[in-house]
């Protein structure tokens, strides 16, 4: 039979036909390669011979490897050749593990401080099943044969400096291997081997220990400036919205220029932002700032090229309303802003409750200003401005709280009964009569006559406007 080469897996005879032989198997009823070779048949029997012979590793062979993985306390190489064995490597057998422990007679921190990835070793197989597991420490001629500079990319020179002991003749970045005698001579022979400059059972010294205690940072590796310079102009790249000096960096605005947005609805977004401050000048930068979930925080900032635009926006914006909501608009660089704190308007506070939803703020300062001069209305609202029944008026004259709250208490707003009371400071007694104890109202005292939900709405002002969680009820059996 002519020979041909053939591959693993292709049918060279039916079972039966021949014996199989060597580099064959059988297979669903036919014989098939198991490796790339040749087929022959002699004397009834038919047998691949390989095109490059398989070897496999055994303990104490020593191996020519590259090193592709680290880890903290281990890392894998693979296996380019078995010295002495020529021939191809098993799958099985392509790749070995390797420990921290086995790589120098020195206490090493991390595998990166002894091998870094791409560099050529040799190394001594202690295992081979269920792995291949690789020594470079018991003998001086294993370890690094090959390093490249990570900076820069030129091959590392044999050069002791301290904790030190290779050196790049091209940026003069200096680092520690693992070094084998023959680091850097390939085959030659060497009167002195590379592996005395191992500094073995040797303490670190200062500058390695100052490393080491940095952690990842102090070990990272940063590209060298291009030591081909010649004389063309650099670009770099950004991503949009960075200016030099780092990821994330925005070049500072001029004083007065950026604003602080506060009190935006959940549904107002960038864009709607954007939209309503445009009118006012040149927008150098515009957001709203959002959780991780993609939720509207409540704030954002507007940022303008003059200061004069900024200063018309805050005359304009600040106090508008969105959806029910009253935004506040400020400058975001202003040094008493860590100062300030949210006041209330001034004037004796009147709170005014079980107010219909529709009920408007225009309605509350009209109804109070037949008594007192209104200051102020704020009327509660949640969650995409919707009201929550309740809201406090500010009059100017403190002592006419009381006439105020025998006039309207009671009387109807769109056909619902309302409660006018006075509220005090947050913390502070009940005033004007005994009436309302507190910023939230009669707590467990003087609650007749409030409906459910006015002590629900009182609660919630007490509170911050945070709603009681329900206590879980036991299910019944």
């Amino acid at each position: 039979m002519t020979a041909s080469l053939v591959t693993p897996g292709s049918i060279i005879a039916q079972e039966g036909e021949h014996e199989n032989g060597e580099g064959t198997a059988i297979a669903s009823g036919n014989i098939v390669s198991t490796v790339v070779g040749f087929v022959h048949v002699n004397n009834g029997t038919i047998s691949v011979s390989a095109s490059n012979t398989v070897v496999e590793p055994a303990v104490g062979d020593t191996v020519l490897c590259e090193v592709v993985k680290l880890n903290e306390k281990h890392g894998e190489a693979m296996l380019t050749c078995i010295e002495g064995k020529p021939g191809s490597l098993q799958p099985q057998h392509l790749y070995g593990q390797f420990f921290v422990t086995g790589l120098v007679d020195r206490f090493m921190h991390q595998t990166s401080d002894a091998l870094r990835r791409r560099d050529v070793c040799r190394a001594l197989v202690k295992e081979v099943h269920p792995v291949v597991r690789l020594d470079f420490r018991e003998r001086n001629d294993c370890g690094v044969l090959h390093a490249l500079c990570p900076p820069c990319g030129d091959t590392l020179q044999p050069e002791l400096d301290g904790d030190w002991n290779v050196k790049c003749p091209t940026c003069g970045h200096q680092a520690y291997r693992a070094l084998a005698d023959n680091y850097g001579a390939g085959w030659a022979n060497l009167d002195q081997g590379a592996s005395a400059l191992n500094n073995a059972g040797k303490r670190w010294g200062a500058a390695a220990e100052a490393m080491f205690a940095k952690g990842p940072a102090g070990r990272a590796t940063f590209i060298a400036a291009d030591v081909r310079e010649d004389g063309r102009e650099r670009s770099y790249f950004r991503f949009e919205g960075e200016s030099g000096g780092g990821r994330g960096r925005q070049q500072r605005a001029a004083p007065g220029t950026r604003l602080f947005v506060g009190g935006l609805p959940r549904e107002v977004g960038t864009e709607e932002l954007r939209d309503l401050f445009k009118s006012h000048g040149d927008m150098t930068d515009c957001i709203v700032l959002t959780d991780d979930a993609g939720v509207n925080r409540g704030f954002g900032f507007v940022t303008y090229a003059e200061k004069t635009m900024a200063d018309a926006a805050i005359k304009a914006l600040d106090g508008h309303r969105i959806n029910g909501r009253r935004i506040g608009v400020r400058d975001a660089d202003d040094d008493k802003k860590n100062d300030r704190k949210k006041k209330d308007p001034q004037g004796l506070k009147l709170y005014i409750g079980n107010l219909p939803f529709s009920a408007t703020a225009e309605q509350l300062q009209t109804m109070v200003a037949a008594h007192a001069t209104v200051n102020e209305v704020v009327l509660a609202t949640g969650p995409g401005g919707k009201a929550k029944g309740f809201g406090f008026v500010f009059i100017a004259e403190k002592d006419k709280g009381e006439a105020v709250v025998a006039a309207l208490n009671q009387t109807e707003v769109d056909g619902r009964k309302i409660k006018v009371d006075i509220a005090n400071a947050k913390g502070g007694k009940g005033g004007g009569g005994g009436r309302s104890g507190g910023r939230g109202g009669n707590r467990g005292g003087e609650t007749d006559g409030k409906s459910a939900r006015e002590l629900q709405a009182l609660r919630e002002e007490g509170e911050g406007g945070k709603k009681r969680r329900r206590r879980p009820r036991n299910k019944k059996d």
